[in-house]
């Protein structure tokens, strides 16, 4: 069996080292080894060169560590402490990074936090261990403590952190802990780079989506920042920075709706969130196209979310174009949408031009051959679910067919099944 290189031994044990540490004074030691030296007896010199030293002055060796790591890889595959090594780097990254954080050290943080994304893009097995190691946790509560820091710091930590997502719960309670923390993703999400960004937004989906889970006493409160918070989710759709960070918006701004209720889905509507997730239909993959609907969908639940989507010349067309286009959880999504803009709400027809913008976009839907689409859905079969609400938008629109037109009688031959339904 080969013995291992002298630099990969502590110089006090004489032991392979586990966690090399590098001093001021060029020395490599273990960093249990040394730190028992500076323990004992209240040390505070460095045993090799005796000069001074102190256990804040230490920072991890990476380039030791990961050379010893491949060493022990090659040359002790079986089994013994060098084993033990390798299998616990990721445990001693995350360790590095919770002493740091608890030290106050921002720049040792942000080396640990870089050692964290170098053992991430090992592959899959590694990030493994760092989720089992506690790594989100560790670098949610590292962002927490350092939210007032330069920004270099918060970004490699943020860079780390989305590397181990999905994020467990008490990590995202973590990283939301202050209003401080979050308004520091909202402003990366607002201000970075496109990796940046997408890096930020991501986190903030998965502390709307736990907040969304966790409706009512147990939701996490992001009053202080719901106002930027909705402004950089629809900027960042709008900009469509990448398809990535455009889906992680869709989800958050579905789940904000759902989860804070009409006050969030008043601030989404007042940032234009409407007319953005209709132009996004318009070329939208089948994965981002069924988020932006269910987004559509909880933005229409309220009164001026329908006044948007009446008045925007796209929304009607392209809403009907997307029956059976995508897919069958999009095309129940398209119904649903169609019958908010179309069914009639007491509040809506309180005002005349709320009365007139949806009858006219129930006239529209007709003319592009909704109801066409709507007979063949029910004659080709459906969901249950799916089902009902074309029957009820078929209901709705076959009071207004006599206004329009334009509507070819000659198109409804040989469908039977569809038009059954109208006399039941």
């Amino acid at each position: 069996m080969e013995e291992p290189p002298p630099e990969f031994l502590c110089p006090i044990t004489l032991d392979l080292m586990r966690d090399p540490v590098a001093s001021p004074t060029g020395i490599t030691y273990d960093r249990a080894a040394i730190k028992s030296w500076l323990l004992a007896g209240g040390q505070r010199t460095c045993p090799i060169t005796h000069g001074e030293l102190r256990a804040a002055d230490l920072v991890p060796n990476h380039t030791l560590g990961r050379l010893i790591q491949e060493w022990c890889a090659v040359n002790r595959p079986r089994g013994g402490v060098e084993q033990a090594i390798a299998a616990t780097s990721e445990e001693v990254a995350v360790a590095d990074v919770e002493e740091a954080t608890r030290a106050g050290d921002a720049d040792r943080c942000a080396a640990a936090a870089r050692w964290v994304r170098r053992l991430a893009g090992l592959g899959e097995r590694s990030r493994r261990r760092l989720a089992s190691a506690g790594a989100a946790r560790a670098l949610a509560a590292a962002f927490a403590s350092f939210a007032d820091a330069a920004s270099d710091v918060l970004e490699g930590v943020l860079a780390a952190l989305v590397l181990v997502v999905p994020m467990d719960e008490e990590a995202i309670v973590a990283v939301s802990s202050s209003s401080a923390s979050v308004a520091r993703l909202v402003a990366t999400a607002a201000n970075g780079g496109p990796q940046r960004r997408l890096h930020a937004v991501v986190v903030i989906r998965e502390i709307i989506s736990l907040s969304f889970h966790r409706s009512g006493a147990g939701a996490i409160d992001l009053s202080a920042n719901a106002d930027a918070i909705v402004q950089v989710l629809v900027k960042t759709i709008r900009d469509a920075i990448c398809p990535h960070a455009t889906r992680a918006c869709l989800v958050a701004a579905c789940h904000l709706a759902y989860a804070a209720g009409e006050g969030a889905t008043a601030l989404l509507v007042a940032a234009g969130i409407v007319p953005v997730l209709v132009e996004l239909l318009v070329d939208a993959d089948r994965s981002t196209a069924e988020k932006a609907l269910a987004a559509l969908d909880a933005a229409l639940a309220s009164r001026d979310g329908r006044a948007c989507a009446r008045a925007d010349a796209l929304a009607v067309p392209v809403l009907v174009k997307k029956i059976f286009c995508i897919s069958d959880a999009a095309t129940e999504l398209v119904l649903s949408v169609l019958l908010r803009i179309g069914k009639k709400c007491p509040e809506d027809d309180e005002d005349a031009t709320m009365a007139a913008g949806r009858r006219l976009a129930i006239i529209e839907a007709l003319q592009v051959g909704a109801l066409q689409k709507v007979l063949l859905l029910l004659q080709a079969g459906c969901r249950a679910e799916t089902k009902e609400k074309a029957t009820e938008l078929l209901r709705l629109m076959v009071r207004y067919q006599s206004r329009v037109e334009c509507v070819d009688t000659m198109d409804f031959r040989g469908i039977k099944r569809g038009t059954t339904i109208l006399t039941t």
